[in-house]
């Protein structure tokens, strides 16, 4: 096997966003590299489908498939989570000219943001997230991401990709999916924290 072959392939969205949450730069002409609106379109249709379902998301994929599962004509869960998370991305990033993904910007503090956003009823968030929280299977959770990330791209709020992806495979999981409301939890609610007095009230 070639060095090449046993390079890992970067998920999307790190394909073209750079650390510094900027565009990545094409190194031939200097000038930037953003999504292809026609790849967006392509992983925008895979929404409300199951993982290799829509051929136009094909190339996007960058997990390896698994030659045990694929015998039996099944993917695992990895697949399936990196397909949601691509959809979604598609949906987040369309019309954005700022990149929708952003490395350390989890569920939860983004969520937070959106309700501090003042663009939606705090009441109707709180609700939705709760939803979110209580979905008892995959396809009703990525339902439930599909509004809300439907809501942080009306106000142009990103987040991490790559750590929602790793969300959604652990939803797949009953055990794991404890651990994950914890982490939504801990950075949604952040908000209810009482600010200090300031030493002179």
């Amino acid at each position: 096997m070639t060095t090449e072959q046993t390079v890992t392939r970067l998920p999307y969205w790190e394909r073209y966003v750079a650390p510094t949450h900027n565009w990545r730069l094409d190194p031939r002409t200097g000038l930037e590299r953003r999504p292809p609106g026609e790849d967006l379109a392509a992983m925008r249709s895979g929404l409300s489908r199951p993982v290799m379902d829509s051929p136009k998301m094909w190339p996007h994929y960058s997990c390896e498939v698994n030659d045990a599962l694929a015998l039996r004509d099944e993917v695992s869960d990895e697949q399936k989570a990196e397909h949601a998370a691509l959809a979604l991305f598609g949906l987040h990033q369309q019309s954005q000219t700022r990149p929708m993904h952003r490395q350390g910007v989890k569920l939860g503090h983004a969520l937070r943001l959106l309700r501090q956003s003042g663009k939606f009823s705090e009441e109707a968030l709180d609700r939705r997230v709760a939803a979110l929280a209580g979905a008892t299977s995959v396809p009703a959770l990525v339902v439930h991401l599909r509004g809300l990330v439907t809501q942080l791209r009306a106000v142009g709020q990103p987040l991490d990709y790559t750590h929602l992806m790793a969300d959604i495979q652990a939803w797949h999981s009953t055990e794991r999916r404890a651990d994950v409301r914890l982490k939504w939890a801990l950075g949604y609610q952040s908000w209810k924290q009482e600010k200090p007095e300031p030493p002179n009230a």
